[in-house]
Parts: structure tokens; sequence; C-alpha cells
């Protein structure tokens, strides 16, 4: 298989880590009502998802690392479609959630596997601009899904969305199944045995580039979710919008979140690492400003909710594949477990802050916006030590490199 149809299924195939995430959260007030359950335990099923995805990367990677990218991706898929199929059908808000967690586990394998093969495939500042139109595709997922998600609530029903999902896992399964080639090289498959994978692990850890890349990673991921999470509420609470109105404005924010990660990617290979980085940082501090400085000013106000939220995802678009990718770029061995260790640190961040998130205030934007004033205080010290300087000679940094 030539590259070019090798890159379209990774791209086909990222965003449905994220769809079953940004999809239902228009139904989130929906759901509340039809479970009988309060709105804060409907917002904790996302916080079920993501730390089912934050358990369940490592050991994909590992996975993935000794038996092949191809079957543990398809195992993957197999499991994102039977608990979707489970979710659409149950009215217990507690099988409810442990389906979500299950879900996670599954969905995981859509991010960790698709970059582990991105990484077999190309090397350096090629990975970093790979990883942002990997990004930008995954990006997708909180452009296009919240659209889709509060039409179908609407009109049809919150049980709808799942089994659309159920149906995308499905067509992504069969793709995966007759056209993808396995990537992994013999000669780097790894056996899974606990004493390699300790010491990969802790060496691995003792890396501080490694260390700084993926808390960038981590921040920014969580500042993109958090967004989708507290945002309908803000919309459709404080706001009284319908959720139809909400998708609509998600995709005008989430169209933001794309072009900072088209940025990552068609940048990557033309300025360093350290300008794309800090240009992006101060999109994200803009925005977070405007929420906290106008939610303290004028209360809740739907043009600078989503300006504000624009600036943010802009930002938030371009860091978070450029970290990934930064430090998947450091490693040309066990890259499935590298990756996972990665998303998983980053995804048990998400899932405390995800659990947090839904006893934030749902009637102003100020203490979303301080969260995030926070987030870019720790992101520009996070940069500040991880990117190069530029060069004395006037050369163009490079980016990272393999350690």
């Amino acid at each position: 298989m030539n590259r070019r149809a090798l890159v379209a299924i990774l791209l086909g195939v990222i965003p449905l880590s994220q769809v079953p995430i940004d999809i239902y959260t228009p139904a989130i007030p929906h759901m509340a009502e039809e479970l009988g359950a309060s709105t804060t335990l409907v917002q904790n099923t996302v916080a079920a998802y993501v730390l089912g995805m934050s358990l369940g990367l490592l050991p994909m990677g590992i996975v993935a690392d000794a038996r092949g990218r191809k079957r543990t991706l398809l195992v993957g898929l197999a499991l994102l479609l039977v608990t979707s199929v489970g979710i659409a059908l149950t009215s217990d808000i507690w099988l409810l959630l442990g389906l979500r967690f299950l879900q996670g586990v599954g969905g995981c394998s859509c991010m960790v596997i698709v970059y582990a093969i991105a990484a077999d495939i190309s090397r350096g500042r090629e990975l970093t601009s790979l990883s942002g139109w990997l990004g930008a595709s995954w990006g997708l997922a909180p452009v296009l899904a919240p659209a889709v998600g509060g039409a179908l609530v609407q009109f049809v029903s919150w049980r709808g969305i799942f089994v659309l999902v159920a149906a995308l896992a499905l067509i992504a399964g069969v793709v995966v199944w007759r056209l993808l080639p396995e990537t992994l090289d013999p000669a780097k498959a790894e056996p899974i045995r606990p004493r390699v994978i300790a010491h990969v692990l802790g060496s691995t850890l003792r890396q501080k580039l490694f260390i700084g890349l993926t808390l960038v990673f981590a921040v920014f991921a969580t500042a993109q979710l958090l967004f989708g999470v507290v945002a309908p509420l803000l919309y459709e609470t404080a706001l009284g919008l319908p959720p139809a109105a909400y998708g609509l404005i998600a995709l005008l924010v989430g169209a933001a979140n794309l072009a900072g990660e088209l940025a990552t990617g068609s940048l990557a290979t033309r300025i360093s690492s350290r300008m794309l980085g800090f240009s992006a940082l101060a999109s994200f501090t803009l925005g977070a400003v405007i929420l906290f400085a106008s939610g303290l000013l004028v209360g809740p106000q739907l043009v600078l909710i989503t300006v504000g939220g624009m600036f943010v995802m802009l930002g938030c678009g371009a860091l978070c594949p450029m970290a990934y990718g930064l430090a998947l770029g450091l490693f040309d061995r066990n890259l499935g477990l590298i990756g996972g260790l990665t998303s998983a640190a980053c995804y048990l961040f998400v899932a405390v802050a995800m659990g947090a998130a839904a006893a934030l205030p749902d009637d102003t934007q100020t203490p979303l916006g301080a969260i995030y004033v926070l987030c870019a205080a720790l992101g520009l010290a996070l940069l500040l030590a991880c990117l190069p300087r530029p060069s004395r000679t006037g050369a163009p940094p490079a980016s990272v490199t393999a350690a």
C-alpha cells in the first residue's frame, strides 16, 4: 500500500477516539432527565470514558508492540462497537457509566495505535507534521460531532447518537481488516516481558524533555476537553439555547481547534517548534483572558464566550499534536508503549479534571476562564523548558530529534 492510502486510513480512524466524547455532550441535559439522574452524574460519563482511555492506553500500546498494530486495533474497534450498542440500549445510569469506561478502553486504540503507526513510517519533522495532520483529523470530532449530536438529540434521541458511534466503529473495522497493512517491523517487535517493560518505562520517565512535552500535551488536551463539558450547560442552561443551536456554535468553536491542528500539520516543517508553540500559547492566553474577564464584568454573553472559546481552541489545536509528535519522536523503539505512556499520563490528568469540572458553576464562564489562565501560566513555564532556543548561528532551530 502506498503512503497516501495508509495515511488516509489513519486519518479516518483517529477521530473515533474522540467522537464518543464530543458527539453526545449536547444531550447531557436530556439524558439526565430521561435517566432520572443528576446533571453532575451524567457529566461524569465523560470522565468515565476518559478514565477508560487513560487506563487502556498503556496496555494497548504494549500489546501493539508485541502482537502487531493491525490485530490490536481491530480488537479495540470491536470493543468500541459492542459497548456503543450497549449504551444505546441501557436505561440505568450506573450501567451506562460502566459501559462508558469500557468504551474508553476500546476508543483509546484509535489514538495510541494510529500514532504508533505514524511513528513506524515517519521520523523527525516529518513525524511532527504528520502528527499535526492526524491532530487535524482528530479535531474534526469537536468540530462536527456536537452539531451532529445536537441534531440527533433534538429530532431523534440521544440513543441514536450511540447507534451512530457503533456504525462508525463497524465501518472503520472493515476498512482496517481489509486494507490496513501491518507496519510493525518484526525485528522491532517487543515480547510482553514485565521486567523489560518496567525498564523501558523507568528510562523513559527519567528523560526530562519527555516529561515536559507530555505535560504540555496533558495541560492543553485537558483545556480542550474541558470546554466541551462545560460549554453545553453555559449555552443551554445559562443562555437558554436549544441543543441544535449549541451544536452549530460548537461547530464554529471546533473549527478554530481544527485550524490550530492544520497549522501544526502545515507549519511544523517550515518554522521552529519554538515559534509555533509560543504563537499557539499566545492565542490560548488571549482566549483565557476574554473568558475570565467577561465572566467578571458582564456575565454569560454568547459572543464573548464563543470568541474566547475560539482563541482557546486555536491554541490547543496547535499545541497538542506538536507536543505529542515531539515526545514520540524522541524514540525509535517501543513506540506503542511510549505513545501509550504519553497518552495515559495525559488522560489520567484529563479524567481527574473532567470529574472536577462537573462541580463547576454552570451559570458563568468565570471559573472556566480562571482555570485557563492557570493553564496558560503553566504552559509558558513548560514551553520555556522544553522547546529549543534559536540557534546563535542564525540557522532555523530544528525540532526535537530522537534521543
